[in-house]
């Protein structure tokens, strides 16, 4: 069936200067739906109008004089094609033209590509930027096309692409593929390699996710770049040569993921725009390509309704193109699957998966979006086979086989099995899930971002989301951010959880100024709550209309500054980019930025890439900083002092506490100290289906050292992990100096009733002593599940350690309490130094008080890297100065230093004698 539009402008090139009047006629349609389309097509550059009365149209080919005459005979002009195909399907050399928003959104980035390819005398290198999916490997593409066509490269070139992301763990691997390698360059080079620089020599070489090459990596590229010269991987000199235009692309912001001295290199920055922020009628045209591509596959006509074309376009989110794509190829493999003996396939709603049927909801919700698609959309979309007879060659997002032939296969073989039709489609829609989801993975997305909500969420929590977005969306003029629906289903569960557990909150004066100033807004939390409670049976406090208030106020799409930022850092290569991507999928958030931090990183360079994440990500209201391990905390002051902008740092960071840190970071009214007081107190989301009564009475576990401030405090993080899994807020871990027992204890023990002590030695305070290597043996769980059973520790199996046992009790407690140093080459001559002030006759006991120093030490190191040793007082410093029987102690420490190449301080040896004093192993 041939869409309106297309017989309105067929109709036009064929008879010149025609009026609505005449269209509306001879066509049989309403006059008002012959104008709205014939001025849209004159708004799409496909006709001219007159500029007298009355209005006429006419193709820009056609003569304006020229008459139209309803009676006369006409000469049958040549067929047209439909404005689609006319703009997809034409090879007039400019590849440009077959591109969807040429000349509309993306008519600057197709002039700037122009410019890069045809600057003489080599064209220039040059940078595309945007999110997942937005096109930027399919533009680059099209700019290799485009040079082809214009006789910059030559016709049997072909496009060499590179991902940086496949070897961005191993430079030396990455580099040998950029440059080529000589024989010998490494282990397993038995011959010469040439690189991809010399494979795209007088041609292109676009270098996908071009933020992954490491700096050494960028530095050889734009000396290329400079110089057009390059040696291969173990070769000595620049000496080879090669003519190459250079491509990247990336997701990440220039200025902070690339050296500053490689991107002044790449002149040109091409950037490609969100779908979301692409105009409606391109939205549909994309909508159309990506159907007809799937019936050009199966050679059928594809049939969408009107209902199925919005919830396509509302399923977009972070994505863009590319999910749109996947969700056009998961709908269309549905409905061949559901009309495989039909010669048309109809997609309707039934066809769709439940995450793309929420689309036509949270399009609903957006108003304007919704007018302003509305006067492109029909009531079907009928697509027919080769509509689109080319397209730009290697897509990204192009399966790489035909999904329907799996299924017809499939369901021919299921068939014989003599399996029915309901059972034959579930057999058959799980695999195309499966084939599906599998390829797109690669590409940093899914089919539905609710399942992943879904493992944060109840389920009923986000279907009233759905509604709710729905009631707001009638109630309110404005345009909500796409994250509506995840941010609402977060807010939900989090205070549902708080009601449950029996938390009440206080509404702050500043949160209740603010809704004064929103009363339509504050109108409609009240309905938002009376809904909630009606949904769950729950009473929910008035105060939290103020709150919902500031969330409907928060997620207008138009907020886009004062948030408080949020820099996520944690130990790994990837672990912080994994849990700060979850975030953006479920809520399109800007405001957060991941710090990876690799094991053998040095804590400077750590410390430099935590300050330019702060500042960047600063926007006037303060930054949190969320880190995996607290030893990361101790940037915090040193980034305020260097920086001036107001920071809180909170550890052992988890994906949901990251996503409930960037829910509220988005929100008005509130400030960074207040986010963080929040956090603290987060109980995760979902339902608790019982009251926890926590006891009043303050308990404590001492842990002792000789400072209170280095092994104590490394056991203290650890005993306070399984507190925190359990929620045991009345129980704290206090740090102790020996020095400092006899006159703290009495005053905590005012406070708090001491439930057990450790660390160094035994303070006999009428608390159970458990050893520390007790804890640190992996069993603080088990510890502390027999201290709350009020059970005899005694009884418990004692650690017995032997050396080897030991030294792995070492390694371990290193690795997990401290960031900069390197357990397994500093075991060795702490060991040393260990064996060498301690007496030993080999039993456990001796072999505990040498682990206790080897802790003490590593943490004497690590404070040393950070500049941040242990202080004393004069009083104290003069009377270990004249100490004399430390002569063994500061001869192994004097060696310790030379072989590190570092500096114990008075103030740290202080320490260290003390410890061994206190335990009676001072070696004179």
């Amino acid at each position: 069936m041939e869409r309106r539009i297309d017989r309105i402008y067929r109709f036009v090139s064929e008879n010149a200067n025609v009026t609505t009047k005449d269209v509306a006629d001879s066509l049989d349609i309403q006059r008002t739906n012959a104008s709205k389309d014939l001025n849209l097509l004159v708004k799409d550059g496909q006709l001219r109008k007159s500029d007298g009365r009355p209005v006429r149209y006419f193709v820009s080919t056609q003569s304006v004089e020229t008459s139209f005459d309803t009676e006369a005979p006409r000469v049958k002009a040549a067929v047209v094609e439909p404005p689609e195909k006319k703009i997809l399907s034409q090879n007039t050399g400019n590849v440009f033209t077959q591109i969807i928003g040429s000349t509309g959104s993306m008519r600057n980035a197709v002039e700037q590509a122009k410019a890069a390819i045809l600057y003489p005398p080599r064209g220039l290198n040059c940078l595309i930027t945007g999110p997942t999916g937005s096109g930027k490997t399919f533009f680059a593409h099209a700019m290799f096309q485009f040079a082809q066509t214009e006789g910059v490269v030559e016709a049997d070139r072909e496009l060499v692409v590179f991902n940086c992301a496949d070897y961005a763990n191993n430079p030396e691997l990455l580099m040998s593929h950029l440059f080529g390698y000589e024989k010998g360059a490494f282990t397993g080079a038995d011959t010469e390699k040439d690189g991809l620089i010399q494979k795209a020599d007088g041609g292109m070489l676009f270098l996908d996710e071009i933020h992954r090459l490491p700096p050494e990596g960028q530095e050889m590229i734009f000396y290329f770049m400079d110089h057009g010269t390059y040696s291969r991987l173990g070769e000595s000199g620049k000496n080879r040569f090669a003519n190459v235009r250079i491509v990247g692309a990336t997701t990440e912001d220039p200025h902070s993921a690339l050296l500053d001295t490689f991107v002044r290199r790449i002149p040109i920055n091409i950037q490609m725009p969100a779908f979301s922020s692409r105009p409606a009628a391109e939205q549909l045209d994309l909508v159309r390509v990506m159907v007809a591509i799937e019936a050009n596959r199966i050679q059928r006509k594809i049939t969408l309704s009107e209902d199925v074309v919005k919830a396509l376009l509302g399923s977009v989110s972070y994505g863009n193109v590319g999910q749109l794509k996947s969700n056009v190829q998961l709908i269309c493999a549905r409905g061949f699957m559901n009309h495989m003996m039909q010669e048309e396939i109809h997609i309707t709603l039934n066809d769709l998966t439940e995450g793309i049927q929420a689309g036509l909801v949270q399009l609903s919700a957006d108003r304007i979006k919704t007018t302003d698609i509305s006067p492109y959309l029909e009531p079907e979309m009928v697509v027919t086979p080769n509509e689109i007879d080319e397209l730009i060659k290697t897509d990204t997002y192009e399966l790489p086989y035909n999904l329907y032939d799996i299924i017809g296969d499939k369901a021919a073989l299921l068939k014989t099995e003599g399996l029915d039709q309901e059972t034959i489609n579930h057999f058959i829609s799980t695999d195309i899930n499966v084939h599906l989801k599998s390829f797109y993975k690669d590409h940093g997305f899914t089919f539905d971002t609710e399942t992943r909500l879904t493992e944060f969420v109840d389920k009923r929590v986000i279907d009233i989301s759905n509604k709710i977005a729905v009631l707001v969306g009638e109630r309110l003029e404005t345009h909500f951010q796409q994250n509506f629906i995840y941010a609402m289903s977060l807010h939900i569960s989090s205070f549902l959880k708080k009601i449950h557990v029996g938390e009440t909150r206080e509404t702050n004066d500043n949160i209740r100024e603010m809704a004064k100033d929103y009363p339509t807004e504050f109108a409609v939390a009240r309905e938002i709550r009376c809904l909630v409670e009606k949904e769950f049976q729950v009473v929910i406090p008035d105060s939290e209309d103020y709150y919902l208030t500031v969330l409907l106020v928060s997620l207008r799409e138009d907020q886009s500054s004062g948030k408080i930022g949020v820099v996520v850092a944690a130990h790994g290569n990837s672990t912080a980019t994994s849990m700060a991507q979850v975030v953006r999928e479920l809520l399109d958030v800007s405001n957060i930025i991941a710090v990876d931090m690799p094991l053998d990183m040095h804590p400077r360079v750590a410390y430099e890439k935590m300050r330019e994440a702060v500042t960047q990500i600063d926007e006037s209201s303060g930054v949190l900083i969320m880190v995996d391990m607290g030893s990361l905390a101790t940037f915090n002051e040193e980034i305020r002092k260097d920086t001036g902008i107001d920071v809180c740092t909170l550890d052992m960071v988890t994906t949901p506490l990251l996503i409930e840190a960037a829910r509220k970071s988005s929100v008005l009214g509130s400030g960074v100290d207040e986010l963080y007081e929040s956090l603290q107190g987060f109980r995760g989301y979902g339902h608790v289906n019982q009251e926890v009564n926590e006891p009043q009475e303050k308990q404590a576990i001492l842990a002792i050292c000789a400072s209170g401030e280095g092994t104590a405090q490394r056991l203290k993080e650890i005993i306070e992990r399984p507190l925190k899994q359990r929620n045991l807020k009345h129980i704290e871990v206090l740090t102790l100096a020996v020095a400092d027992i006899k006159s703290k204890v009495p005053i905590f023990k005012e406070e708090y009733k001491i439930l057990a002590t450790t660390g160094i030695m035994d303070p006999k305070v009428g608390a159970p002593y458990i050893p520390m290597e007790k804890f640190i043996n992996q069993k603080a769980d088990q510890i502390l599940d027999e201290l709350l059973l009020e059970n005899d520790l005694s009884e418990q199996e004692e650690v017995v350690l032997d050396a080897g046992k030991a030294r792995e009790l070492c390694i371990t407690f290193m690795e997990e309490s401290f960031t900069f140093i390197n357990p397994n080459k500093l075991i060795d001559p702490l060991w040393r130094l260990a064996k060498t002030v301690i007496k030993s006759e080999g039993h456990s006991s001796d072999y505990a008080l040498m682990v206790n120093f080897v802790m003490h030490m590593a943490g004497t190191i690590e404070r040393g890297i950070l500049q941040q040793p242990l202080k004393i007082d004069d009083e104290s410093k003069r009377i270990y100065q004249n100490v004399t029987d430390n002569v063994v102690m500061n001869r192994g420490l004097n060696e310790l230093e030379s072989q590190l190449r570092i500096t114990i301080p008075t103030s740290e040896r202080y320490y260290i004698y003390q410890l061994l004093k206190n335990n009676e192993e001072i070696i004179v």
